[in-house]
């Protein structure tokens, strides 16, 4: 995993910052007729957000790139695969190695990977600090959702050990897409789940809060029309710029700070 750049912090500073904090604006007073938009909902990435799965993913697909003779370095894996679902993964390797790709190579190669990492799961489960404690806030208060490139399977295990499976109204895996991110398929999916789940489409794209950790995943959170928070688990901070707000670690994170923030009009309707 990359060494992570610390970004120094004035004494009093709030843990994230928003590319709007320092925004001023002028000019007429806003239309308070027309409807205001709230955060409603969180859609959480999974790996790098949630759990710290990314070094087990990577130690799974060198491992079984390396016994068809493609070698994988940690550095390429973060910098060109970080944020690919598995066969998305696998075919950037055959792509890149200029391996002829078949369906059958990359069922047979998605399959011996799921079985490596899970595996290495049951041996290793490690929840990112301020997880369990900002999920369970956040559900008192939002829909929760989240929308992953991982397997179904790997996203219950690991959520059901965590003892957070029942906050999340909504899963999208790798299954249930057919583009993962960078498009914003995985997030129109989460969206329509947690529509479904409350029986109505009032949930709006505007609405959602998406937390990530990946340049793939922001951008298609954004692309989905969703504002996202960036943490940095993964990449430095300085590389998190396209996303609206970014932290440290949601162990830091306040969920009031961040909505006001983000949602300011929200706070001012009459």
């Amino acid at each position: 995993m990359p060494a992570r750049s610390p970004l120094p912090e004035q004494a009093g500073q709030h843990s994230f910052r928003s590319k709007h904090q320092d925004r001023t604006t002028t000019g007429p007073r806003a239309d308070t007729s027309r409807p205001m938009t709230d955060m409603r909902a969180i859609i959480f990435d999974f790996d790098g957000v949630i759990a710290d799965t990314e070094p087990l993913h990577f130690a799974a697909l060198q491992r079984v790139l390396a016994d068809i003779g493609i070698t994988l370095t940690e550095t390429a894996y973060y910098a060109d695969y970080l944020g690919f679902d598995d066969r998305g993964c696998f075919m950037a390797a055959l792509q890149t190695n200029q391996r002829p790709i078949t369906p059958q190579l990359l069922k047979d190669l998605m399959t011996r990977k799921a079985t490596a990492y899970l595996a290495a799961v049951k041996q290793r489960l490690v929840i990112f600090p301020g997880v369990r404690e900002l999920v369970h806030e956040a559900a008192d208060r939002y829909r929760l959702a989240i929308a992953s490139g991982a397997l179904r399977p790997e996203i219950e295990l690991i959520l059901e050990e965590a003892g957070i499976r029942k906050q999340f109204r909504q899963i999208t895996s790798a299954e249930d897409v057919s583009r993962g991110k960078p498009a914003p398929d995985p997030f129109l999916h989460a969206l329509e789940g947690l529509n479904r789940a409350e029986g109505n489409g009032a949930l709006q794209a505007k609405d959602c809060l998406v937390i990530e950790d990946s340049l793939p995943g922001i951008r298609a959170a954004r692309s989905a029309g969703m504002k996202v928070l960036a943490v940095a688990n993964t990449h430095t901070v300085q590389d998190l710029g396209e996303a609206d707000a970014i932290t440290h670690s949601l162990a830091e994170t306040s969920l009031d700070e961040l909505r006001q923030r983000l949602w300011r009009t929200a706070d001012h309707r009459p």
